[in-house]
């Protein structure tokens, strides 16, 4: 019997390295992990859903103006910021244990869908360069809909826009997705690799033969 099974994207389908990324852009900057996460609380606030970058992800602004707001608030450099904000969408590459899952899933028979934090243009470079997104049935990034994880509505959207049958699947590497998913009634799995995801829904039965 086919199983819904619903994937965060940044963590999860792609990795996202800030820390990473933060130390790559600026090295004479950003020489050393702790300097890393001082910038990048800085920079995303933790992705608090009334953060500057989560605005970006609701579709609310564009990147001038994040870039803007973000050196108003942190005192770092707009032309700096502005590099961050562009260099994002090609640090974003695929995990490719978790697209082996999506399409092993897919040819199961699986229906498979994606719920994601993601302003309007890096949702349009991730789609167009990566063809696994045909495997999915359905997506949200919450920039096409202003509505943003954690917060209850966006998980609303979801429900009513697919055809879920009662609890689906959801993976994401955030606790407090998680949680809210929980919450409106969805199985949680927190990701950490792609076999441990594996082995959860092996345990689970029926998602893997």
């Amino acid at each position: 019997m086919s199983q819904d099974v619903v994937f965060d994207l940044g963590g999860v389908v792609f990795r996202w390295q800030p820390l990473v990324l933060l130390q790559a852009l600026f090295p004479s900057q950003v020489r050393h992990e702790a300097q890393a996460r001082e910038w990048a609380s800085q920079i995303f606030q933790t992705f608090h859903p009334e953060a500057d970058w989560a605005l970006f992800d609701l579709g609310r602004i564009e990147p001038e103006p994040l870039a803007q707001r973000i050196a108003a608030r942190t005192g770092l450099a707009e032309a700096d910021l502005r590099h961050l904000i562009a260099n994002i969408p090609p640090h974003l590459q695929p995990i490719q244990g978790t697209v082996d899952l999506i399409h092993e899933l897919k040819a199961q028979g699986h229906r498979l869908y994606f719920l994601s934090n993601m302003p309007a243009g890096y949702a349009e470079y991730l789609v167009r360069v990566n063809p696994f997104f045909s495997q999915f049935d359905d997506g949200i990034f919450s920039a096409h809909v202003q509505q943003i994880k954690p917060l209850p509505d966006i998980f609303a959207t979801a429900q009513k826009r697919w055809p879920l049958r009662g609890q689906p699947v959801f993976i994401d590497d955030v606790q407090h997705n998680i949680d809210a998913a929980e919450r409106h009634g969805w199985q949680g799995i927190r990701f950490e690799t792609p076999e441990q995801v594996r082995l959860n829904l092996l345990e689970r039965g029926g998602f893997l033969k």
